[in-house]
């Protein structure tokens, strides 16, 4: 059986899909390193709804999801990025899915940490900030979740400099309960963001981040680096203060960084692991007996389908995370919040599926492609 596919160009392609999917033989959790997929939320396809709306959120799909991924030994890290944070779920519906999630991963046992962040406010004074920070954490923490302190795009907005970031990151590690895992998201994945820290060039907000870090060392129990730059991130994290972890979030070179070197490795919170949920956690326990050579050969071919998920424009590399998902047969449809399913082209989406489907990604590859052709059927492609 073959399958057209659509290519940048308009043309149609021929492709041969898979007819069995990846056999993955390994079980138990995962010990060597600390993984978390970030995790995508499932819209609830019937609600009458604009992109401008209130997300409406498919709990059950959404929570069978995180079971999922627990279900492999990886955390879940909530209400991130992935879950659309700013991007079709405000913060009115990222707080529930904080209380929902959390008590699912208490019910199961699973691993969680929540994304705090600022996005109840659009602009504001720094008390503002604060105080936005400042609910949220309340919010995470009465869950019973560990917090992850997002950039805040008010914050961005509102600093005059470093001192602005020092004060108000300082404030929130004094007062949060547990330790934290400081995030720091480059403007590819939300141009809003540029200038973090308090400075255009990286060598000087690299400065000030371990600046709050260094004042707070008890208070971080890590950071989550999204730049997408591998030896930035390296260098970053032999500069931490002991017992204050890396989490890479690059999505370009996570399985080098994973790996590590001499002087140390990078954990894991990432975006690609929503989709690749049980390939990573059979890699990083193949990495748990010291095979590094067998995690890189599980892990290093799945590279060129993270890479093309977030190609430029990067920050909607959510949308490619669904599809993947409905084929997967995670959920029964393909429509997210906000409308963001129509935020990538045909073209990308069939070479997302063709890519993944190389991978034996799908545990039913008839589904999968079942379903690609009746995506490229409303788009007039006939087969």
């Amino acid at each position: 059986m073959t399958i057209r596919l659509p290519d940048p160009h308009g043309r149609l392609r021929t492709y041969e899909p898979r007819t069995e999917p990846l056999v993955l033989t390994a079980e138990g959790a995962v010990t060597s390193r600390t993984v978390f997929s970030a995790a995508h939320v499932v819209a609830d396809p019937y609600a009458d709804v604009s992109p401008d709306s209130p997300a409406a959120v498919d709990w059950d799909a959404t929570l069978a999801f995180r079971r999922h991924l627990w279900s492999h030994g990886l955390g879940v890290a909530e209400a991130m990025d992935t879950a659309q944070r700013g991007m079709g779920l405000d913060w009115a519906g990222a707080a529930e899915l904080i209380r929902r999630s959390a008590a699912e991963a208490k019910a199961v046992g699973g691993r969680i940490a929540c994304g705090v962040g600022t996005d109840q406010l659009a602009t504001g004074t720094l008390a503002d900030v604060r105080a936005a920070y400042e609910e949220q954490l309340a919010v995470v923490e009465e869950a019973g979740a560990q917090a992850i302190l997002m950039a805040s795009r008010a914050l961005a907005a509102t600093a005059s400099g470093p001192d602005d970031y020092l004060e108000v990151y300082g404030h929130l590690l004094r007062q949060a309960t547990e330790p934290v895992v400081l995030h720091w998201l480059g403007p590819m994945f939300d141009p809003a963001l540029e200038g973090y820290w308090g400075a255009g060039d990286l060598d000087t907000a690299t400065r000030t981040f371990l600046d709050v870090i260094a004042a707070h060392p008890d208070k971080v129990d890590g950071i989550k680096v999204s730049l997408l730059d591998a030896q930035r991130e390296v260098d970053l994290r032999r500069r931490l203060p002991q017992g204050v972890r890396c989490y890479t979030g690059d999505d370009f070179h996570y399985p080098e960084l994973i790996a590590g070197d001499d002087h140390g490795f990078s954990h894991a919170l990432l975006g690609i692991f929503d989709p690749l949920g049980p390939l990573a956690a059979e890699a990083v326990r193949v990495l748990d007996t010291g095979d590094v050579a067998g995690f890189r050969a599980l892990l290093d071919p799945t590279v060129e389908l993270s890479r093309h998920l977030f190609q430029a424009p990067t920050r909607f590399y959510k949308t490619g995370v669904v599809f993947l998902a409905w084929l997967s047969g995670h959920q029964s449809h393909f429509t997210m919040v906000g409308g963001l399913q129509s935020a990538r082209s045909l073209p990308h989406l069939a070479r997302a599926y063709e890519l993944a489907d190389g991978l034996g990604l799908f545990p039913d590859p008839e589904l999968a492609e079942e379903r690609v052709k009746n995506l490229l059927a409303l788009y007039g492609v006939d087969q």
